[in-house]
């Protein structure tokens, strides 16, 4: 075509004119302006109705639950609560539409616009990880736009085409995205409702914490496995084809992961005869501290420098392991004192429960009781017990502060620390022959 043609008067008439019949014939047809009729008047309806939506989500019922789960939710359906009600007002019109087998096509554009719109909101209200956040705004926002434009069929079936068989089993790349999607939502929602469940768990008094750690486990791994099999099948996978692959997997679990099923069994015996527990004190090898949490995998053990040590569930099957707090938390603790032999041993039994009585932490019950244990070499030895009932909070500490009040009451009525004494005798079958030299005075020399 010539340039020229562009800018011929006769031209750009019928180029108007042919525009003009095309926007009577589609935008302003009977069909047209009542769909955009009934887009606007839902519109409306939304406009009126939201507010009250959005009234009900800001309620805050005085229900435990409601405050951990339903507020986030309802934080995340306040800034939608328009498009949703709008939403749902053309999704009716369009049922109804096809019921009466009437035009709708402007209806659904409206609509699969405003399903990823709502989408995308919610996504980024519920997901807090950027990086899904944006994938859910892409693929909502791809698949309005391939339904706009009449693509979304076409695409699908171009996808399904793409595929290989394997005997009876047909893999397509429609199928590995439907799987792909389906897995992802399966499995936010069962961590939605492993979370749940672990809470719930958790506040239950009726259980002890090895059999909550135990349930919620328990209730968290079979969630995720049933959303793994409620995405196979709902793709059509039949599960049976997995028979053989499991069997191979598990002849390669047998052989090459021995240390880590061990691990994974040992945690599950653990919870079950309920030997060890959150808080529980604890001492296995050269480690002594508090175990924080109890893994899978691992038991989490702190110390009192802050240290946290990872234990594999396996040594504690295997090794010998002193929990001091299994049956209760107390504990008795001995403190070796030595008083001079010329002391009132009496005074200083009582002067050493009395210190024993003057710390917080010693318990009144059973009473602290101070032993002659033996007489050493350089002093009396004196034996003081008494009990505590929070290892957790360090040993060390405790009785350094019975010793320091000992040692001041000690000084205080009179009772003596002894030295080490030693004696050291000399034997020889030689004499020993020993001169005294007399000084001589000063100038002066021998007579």
């Amino acid at each position: 075509m010539d340039i020229s043609t562009y800018f011929d008067p006769q031209q750009i008439e019928q180029w108007l004119q042919a525009a003009r019949d095309w926007a009577t014939a589609n935008l302003l047809s009977t069909d047209n302006l009542v769909q955009l009729g009934i887009i606007l008047a839902t519109f409306v309806a939304a406009r009126l109705i939201s507010p009250r939506l959005e009234a009900l989500l800001d309620k805050r019922p005085d229900v435990r639950w409601y405050a951990r789960f339903g507020v986030p939710v309802a934080q995340a359906l306040k800034p939608v609560a328009r498009p949703l009600v709008w939403l749902a007002a053309l999704w009716f019109a369009v049922f109804a539409a096809k019921g009466a087998v009437w035009p709708h096509h402007l209806m659904e554009g409206a609509v699969s616009l405003l399903t990823a719109w709502a989408v995308i909101r919610l996504a980024s209200g519920l997901i807090r990880n950027s990086f899904w956040a944006r994938v859910v705004a892409v693929t909502a926002w791809s698949l309005a736009a391939l339904n706009l434009m009449g693509l979304l069929d076409p695409v699908m079936l171009t996808l399904d085409r793409m595929a290989i068989n394997l005997g009876e089993f047909r893999i397509s790349v429609l199928g590995i995205v439907k799987a792909a999607l389906l897995s992802a939502l399966f499995l936010y929602l069962a961590a939605i409702a492993s979370r749940i469940a672990k809470t719930r768990i958790a506040a239950s008094e009726n259980l002890t914490p090895s059999m909550r750690v135990l349930f919620g486990k328990f209730a968290q791994v079979s969630l995720y496995a049933l959303a793994i099999i409620l995405a196979l099948e709902s793709v059509g996978i039949d599960l049976t084809a997995f028979a053989v692959f499991g069997g191979a997997v598990g002849l390669g679990i047998g052989f090459g992961l021995q240390k880590v099923v061990s691990n994974l069994m040992s945690g599950v015996i653990l919870l079950m005869d309920r030997s060890v527990k959150p808080g529980d004190v604890i001492a296995i090898g050269d480690t002594f501290g508090w175990i924080n949490t109890l893994g899978a995998r691992y038991v989490s053990v702190i110390t009192r420098d802050g240290t946290e040590h990872l234990i594999p569930n396996e040594e504690l099957i295997s090794q010998r392991v002193e929990n001091w707090s299994f049956s209760n938390s107390m504990i008795r603790q001995k403190v070796p004192i030595g008083i001079d032999y010329g002391a009132d041993v009496h005074k200083a039994r009582e002067l050493a429960v009395e210190a024993a009585d003057g710390v917080e932490r010693v318990l009144k019950g059973p009473k602290a009781v101070c032993h002659l244990i033996e007489f050493g070499d350089n002093a009396v030895i004196l034996e003081l017990r008494f009990w505590i009932n929070d290892p957790q909070n360090g040993v060390a500490n405790v009785r350094s502060a019975v010793q320091l009040k000992i040692w001041d009451l000690y000084h205080e009525h009179g009772v003596v620390f002894p030295f080490p004494q030693r004696d050291l005798h000399l034997r020889s079958s030689v004499p020993i022959k020993v001169e005294l030299a007399e000084k001589t005075p000063e100038g002066g020399g021998p007579d």
